[in-house]
């Protein structure tokens, strides 16, 4: 039986510029790639139509084709990663297990168990850096410690990025090594208690005129203004260096956006309470108002401010929202309706193609002012100043919220100068206490 490596794709889902597969099939021969759809985190979905289970499962039919091509083929499992690998290790002669670093707590916890059980068994692990360019203390500040700040942060991960090279990791030059055998099969979505969902996913769009102009047109949610990168990104069909190359060469503040989303996955990594804590703590002292009816109407885009609803009905249909719109819905939720934060962080997590707990997590406490480097909490958007900015000729809202012209829109929910000094009264009364 040939001694295989096996290279555990997680969120790296490709076959290009790929780091623990470039180091598997440099130095090792009979490398066979494996993907493990875990039971724990499935079980946790709610919709059995969930269309991130599905995108998933279409790039692993599209990996293990361009696999299959090349004589070998793509191992599909199902199950909690221990089942996984002590079942593999009994149908394989598995020498070394390579895999790319995750930064969230659970993953951690994850890989930390699957180490210590591989190693009890003298199977080699490796574990490298790849959807990031820099990761847990590549930066910190002349005391050791972790920015917490996003513009010093952006300042010195822009100085060592002008210092080193951004390593592209070849795989293509090292085909030969992949495990020759014959196609291997994968568990349908119906087995494990899923449906093949019919949303379109959007492309990976690293166009170089919308990647040029992105600074003057990303605040503008009726404009096809940004590359909506952010599901390529967390699945990892897409390697953060090849869109740090773009971002360097084309668009600084487009490139300031990969680095807010690598900053808020180190703040996580550092301070792994902020999963369910505010990073500040005092933030934890607001009485936040119960009331299921009133976030039942932001959940629905029933708030009557036609911008807030028209980001929550795009999101709730396609999947995905405007990043202007996140910030605009989230303050609505945490200021105007005084609701936790975390109800709205867990319903995004819900819906979006593209969630990601690391920025998630951030873009929320930023919103409600409990966050590193969050907006103050006297800062409270008014929706409809905002849909005056950035959609004053209304094409986002009427193509969402088409009654706010032609009647039979809701009053708002709420007035916006009594929310807003309510607001401000509850968080001063908590900051102070």
């Amino acid at each position: 039986m040939d001694p295989i490596t096996l290279v555990w794709l997680r969120r790296d889902l490709r076959l290009e510029d790929h780091c623990a597969l470039h180091h598997a099939l440099k130095h090792r021969p009979y490398v066979l790639p494996l993907f493990i759809f875990d039971r724990d985190l499935l079980e946790a979905l709610e919709d059995p139509t969930d269309a991130r289970v599905t995108f998933i499962y279409q790039t692993l039919q599209q990996l293990k084709q361009q696999l299959e091509a090349r004589g070998s083929s793509l191992l599909v499992e199902y199950g909690s990663p221990l089942e996984v690998f002590s079942r593999l290790l009994q149908v394989y002669s598995v020498k070394a297990v390579y895999y790319n670093r995750d930064y969230e707590p659970r993953a951690i916890e994850r890989d930390r168990k699957v180490e210590q059980w591989l190693g009890a068994r003298d199977v080699e692990v490796q574990a490298f850096k790849d959807q990031v360019i820099f990761e847990g203390n590549d930066i910190l500040k002349k005391d050791g410690r972790p920015y917490t700040v996003y513009t010093p942060y952006s300042k010195k991960w822009k100085q060592q990025l002008a210092a080193i090279p951004v390593s592209v990791w070849p795989v293509e030059d090292y085909a030969g090594s992949y495990h020759r055998i014959t196609p291997l099969p994968m568990p349908t979505l119906a087995s494990m208690g899923f449906q093949s969902s019919t949303r379109p996913f959007p492309p990976c769009n690293l166009d170089d005129e919308v990647i040029a102009t992105y600074d003057r047109h990303r605040d503008y949610p009726a404009a096809d203004g940004t590359t909506r990168l952010g599901m390529h990104l967390r699945f990892g069909t897409l390697s953060i260096r090849r869109a740090v190359l773009k971002g360097r060469q084309l668009n600084e503040t487009w490139l300031n956006e990969l680095i807010w989303r690598e900053f808020f996955m180190m703040i996580l990594w550092h301070f792994p309470g902020v999963v369910d804590r505010a990073f500040k703590p005092a933030y934890d002292q607001i009485q936040w108002r119960d009331d299921p009816g009133a976030f039942e109407a932001w959940c629905r885009g029933q708030t009557g401010y036609p911008l807030v609803d028209a980001g929550m009905r795009q999101l709730n249909e396609t999947g995905y929202m405007h990043n202007r719109l996140r910030m605009v819905t989230a303050s609505f939720l945490t200021k105007h309706l005084l609701l936790d934060w975390r109800w709205g962080e867990a319903y995004f997590a819900g819906k979006l193609l593209d969630y990601e707990l690391a920025s998630n997590n951030g873009g929320w406490q930023w919103a409600a002012g409990s966050g590193c480097d969050a907006a103050p909490y006297f800062r409270i958007f008014n929706p409809t100043r905002q849909m005056e900015r950035f959609d004053s000729e209304g094409a986002f809202v009427r193509h969402w919220v088409p009654e706010y012209f032609t009647g039979g829109y809701p009053h708002p929910i709420v007035e916006h100068k009594f929310a807003r000094e309510r607001a401000l009264q509850t968080y001063r009364h908590a900051l102070k206490s």
